[in-house]
């Protein structure tokens, strides 16, 4: 599975972006599509994340704010982030998982940053 975001770049705060993500490969067993971001000097977090049956799950620092969702036809997850606030400056991450008898598999693109800054 290889994933490729786009979307990050520079914006002030109140403003919105939105990231893409195309997904190719062997994604037909993929159960569980996320959003993660990691800051400078702080762990990586989930920040939304959607499911093939589009249950979808948020962190609560950006629930209100962003919106998971997906395309299918076009193999393409989407977060759309309004209100944005200097602490959602990180690096955003996208991930898709396999869940198989064998174990959870996960797949990550290269990240994309979004700065949140006046």
């Amino acid at each position: 599975v290889q994933l490729v975001e786009s979307g990050g770049g520079l914006v002030q705060p109140g403003g919105s972006l939105k990231l893409s993500c195309g997904a190719s490969g062997s994604i037909f067993t993929i159960k569980i599509m996320g959003w993660y971001r990691q800051a400078p000097g702080k762990q990586r977090e989930l920040v939304a994340s959607i499911t093939r049956g589009s249950s979808t799950n948020y962190a609560d620092s950006v629930k209100g704010r962003f919106t998971i969702s997906r395309d299918v036809a076009k193999n393409t997850l989407y977060l759309q982030m309004n209100s944005l606030k200097p602490e959602d400056t990180a690096v955003y991450y996208c991930n898709h998982a396999k869940e198989l008898l064998s174990g959870r598999y996960d797949y990550w693109g290269q990240g994309t940053l979004v700065t949140v800054s006046s």
